[in-house]
C-alpha cells in the first residue's frame, strides 16, 4: 500500500498538508478573535432557530395566530401601542395589519432561512465535488464535456433561472425544500471549477502516482488519496457559500417566489414590510438586521476558516491594519536581532578580555618561575 512521503527533517508539521489535523486547525482558528466572535454569533443564531418552539412557548405565542385587537384599523392596520406593540406578551411587537407576533415569526424565519441556505450548500458541494473530480480524473473528452456543462451553469443568472423554475413547480411541493434544491442545482458551477483545479494539482503528487502504479482503480484513488486533500478548499468555499445562499433565499422570497405564507421567512417579512417602513419601522429593521448580522457573521467565520486551513493566505479582514501589524512585527524582530547582536558582541569582547587576562597571568607566572 503506497504511503505519503515523510516530511524532511526540520520541516514544520503545520506546513505539511494533512499532517497537522484538526488540532492545528483549531489552534490557528483560536488566534483569530474576529472569527471566534463570528462563530459565537452563528452558534447563537442556530440555537435560537432550533429552540424556536421552546422560546415561543415561553412567550406564549405562535407565528401564525392573528391578533386583530392589537392593530389600529382606523390608521390602516398600524400596531397599537409604542414600539410596534411591544409588551410582556409580545416581546418584539406585532405585525401591521395581521397582529401576528413578530418575535415568533423572526425565530421561526431563522429556521427557514438557515435551513434553506445549509441545504442548498450541501447540494452545491455534492454536485460540484462529483463533477469536478470526474472531470479531472476522466479522459480528454469527459473533461471537455463536463467543463463545458460547468461553464453553462456558471453563466446562468441565478435569480432569473430560479424565478422560472419556482414559478412552474406545483405549490403542493414543500417550498423550503424546493428553494434549497433550485439554488443548489443551479449554483454548483464554481464549486466544480475549484474542485477540478485542485484535483489536477493533486494528481501530480508523488503519493497519487505511487497509488496509480500500485494498481489502484480510479475510484479508490479518489476516495483514499484525493478527497482528503480536497477537504480544506471545499470546506473553505462551503463556509463562504452559506451567507450567499441566505441572501439568495431572501431575495427570492422578497420577489414573491420563495417561501409562501404563512410559513415565516426573513425575506418574506421584508417583502411584507416594504410599505410599512415609515409607519412601523421595526417591522423592516428586525428581519433586515437579522439578515445583516447572519450574513456578516458567516462571512467573517468563512474567512477565518479559510485562513486557518491555509495559514499562508493572509486574512482579508486585516485590510487597513495588516500593514501596521506587519511593520510593528518587523520592527520588533529587527530590534530583537540588534539586541542579540549587541549581546553577542559584548560576549565576544568579554571573552577576548578574559583570554588576554589569562594569557597575561600565565606569562607572569612563567616569568616568576624562571627567576626562581
Amino acid at each position: 500500500m503506497p504511503r505519503r512521503p515523510n516530511p524532511a527533517p526540520g520541516t514544520d508539521l503545520a506546513s505539511v498538508p494533512g499532517a497537522s489535523g484538526a488540532r492545528q486547525f483549531w489552534r490557528r482558528l483560536r488566534t483569530q478573535r474576529a472569527a471566534l466572535v463570528a462563530a459565537g454569533v452563528v452558534a447563537l443564531l442556530v440555537l435560537l432557530a432550533l429552540a424556536a418552539p421552546l422560546l415561543t412557548a415561553i412567550e406564549g405565542q405562535d407565528p401564525t395566530t392573528y391578533h386583530p385587537s392589537l392593530i389600529d384599523s382606523a390608521r390602516g392596520g398600524v400596531p397599537v401601542g409604542s414600539f410596534g406593540g411591544v409588551s410582556g406578551d409580545h416581546w418584539l411587537g406585532v405585525e401591521p395589519q395581521t397582529g401576528r407576533d413578530l418575535f415568533a415569526r423572526l425565530v421561526y424565519g431563522a429556521r427557514v432561512s438557515l435551513g434553506v441556505a445549509l441545504g442548498a450548500t450541501v447540494v452545491q458541494v455534492l454536485v460540484g465535488v462529483v463533477v469536478g473530480v470526474a472531470a479531472a480524473l476522466g479522459n480528454r473528452w469527459i473533461d471537455q464535456l463536463l467543463s463545458r456543462i460547468t461553464d453553462i451553469f456558471v453563466a446562468m443568472p441565478l435569480m432569473i433561472m430560479s424565478l422560472a423554475l419556482l414559478a412552474i413547480v406545483p405549490s403542493s411541493f414543500p417550498r423550503p425544500l424546493l428553494v434549497a434544491l433550485v439554488i443548489g442545482l443551479i449554483a454548483w458551477g464554481n464549486t466544480a471549477k475549484i474542485v477540478r483545479a485542485q484535483t489536477l494539482t493533486l494528481k501530480g503528487l508523488d503519493y497519487v502516482s505511487a497509488a496509480r502504479l500500485s494498481g489502484w482503480n480510479t475510484w479508490r484513488i479518489a476516495r483514499r488519496e484525493l478527497l482528503p486533500g480536497l477537504a480544506a478548499p471545499v470546506i473553505t468555499y462551503a463556509a463562504l457559500l452559506v451567507p450567499m445562499n441566505i441572501s439568495a433565499e431572501a431575495a427570492l422570497s422578497f420577489l414573491g417566489v420563495g417561501v409562501k405564507p404563512p410559513t415565516p421567512s426573513w425575506g418574506q417579512m421584508l417583502t411584507a414590510a416594504n410599505v410599512w417602513y415609515q409607519a412601523a419601522p421595526q417591522y423592516l429593521l428586525l428581519p433586515a438586521g437579522a439578515l445583516l448580522v447572519t450574513v456578516l457573521a458567516l462571512t467573517v467565520l468563512g474567512d477565518g476558516v479559510r485562513t486557518a486551513l491555509d495559514p499562508r493566505a493572509a486574512s482579508r479582514l486585516r485590510v487597513g491594519t495588516g500593514r501596521k501589524r506587519e511593520a510593528k512585527a518587523d520592527a520588533d524582530s529587527k530590534k530583537a536581532a540588534a539586541d542579540a547582536s549587541a549581546e553577542k558582541a559584548a560576549a565576544d569582547v568579554d571573552s577576548k578580555k578574559a583570554n588576554a587576562d589569562a594569557s597575561a597571568n600565565a606569562d607572569a607566572s612563567a616569568n616568576e618561575e624562571g627567576k626562581a
